[in-house]
């Protein structure tokens, strides 16, 4: 369903990008994991068509990125859930006409079925009591689980997702992984998760592939990655194990 081929990308001489190879198939979800910098979110944007390849394509259900014009992207868009990094909500909207807001803007959908929509995300993301809250007025792992919900009320097919956990506590960061599951469970979407979060994102994907230098050095099950004997795969995950200090 989402084909990465020999993906290439340079900023200012300097590679992030040097023959990215990934296959996701139809309903799997895929941990992209490896160290700061190695160009994951880079990865991502890619993926959505807000950056272009210099070598190498990507394809979506069939589909070529490079090659789609301006109306054919946002039809393929309008199919594209993506959980930025740091929520983007918008901060004079409250928590309902940020999660409604897709659905009228994109969708263009009636006020009946689109507060039928969000009022079951909201359900869904435990959040049914804040929806008249402002952005300014949550809590982190809120403000998390806000943004998912909008990015899972219009039921995407595919769904990206950038450090859904990054700066939460370590409780709030295992509810939110929790809730990509079930929500993975429920709708059944193709996806992509960018995460430091090992080993606790593998309990959730069905594969995990370890970008390093700007290619992919470890791909398949988690079962097979806490197995490797590759030196550099087993450093990153025990370091990742031990937190911070370990790379030290």
């Amino acid at each position: 369903m989402i084909l990465v081929e020999d993906l290439h990308k340079k900023f200012d001489g300097r590679h992030v990008l040097q023959g990215v190879n990934l296959r996701v198939e139809t309903g799997e979800l895929l941990a992209v994991i490896g160290v700061s910098g190695q160009g994951k979110s880079v990865l991502l944007k890619h993926i959505t068509g807000l950056m272009k390849p210099d070598r190498g394509r990507v394809v979506i259900d069939g589909r070529e990125i490079g090659r789609l014009r301006s109306g054919g992207l946002a039809r393929l868009r309008q199919r594209l859930g993506f959980l930025f990094q740091n929520g983007a909500l918008f901060d004079s909207m409250t928590v309902y006409d940020n999660v409604a807001f897709p659905l009228r803007e994109k969708l263009k959908l009636g006020e009946p079925e689109c507060r039928r929509r969000v009022l079951r995300e909201l359900q869904q993301v435990g959040l049914s009591d804040a929806r008249s809250k402002l952005p300014a007025q949550l809590s982190g792992g809120m403000v998390k689980r806000t943004a998912l919900a909008r990015a899972l009320v219009a039921e995407p097919e595919f769904m990206l997702f950038d450090e859904p956990t990054t700066g939460l506590d370590p409780m709030i960061k295992h509810s939110i992984l929790h809730l990509i599951r079930s929500c993975h469970q429920r709708l059944g979407f193709t996806g992509i998760l960018v995460s430091h979060d090992v080993p606790e994102v593998f309990s959730i994907v069905q594969k995990v592939a370890m970008l390093h230098d700007g290619v992919i050095r470890f791909y398949g099950t988690p079962e097979e990655i806490m197995a490797s004997e590759n030196p550099l795969v087993r450093q990153f995950v025990r370091a990742e194990e031990q937190g911070p200090m370990a790379l030290l």
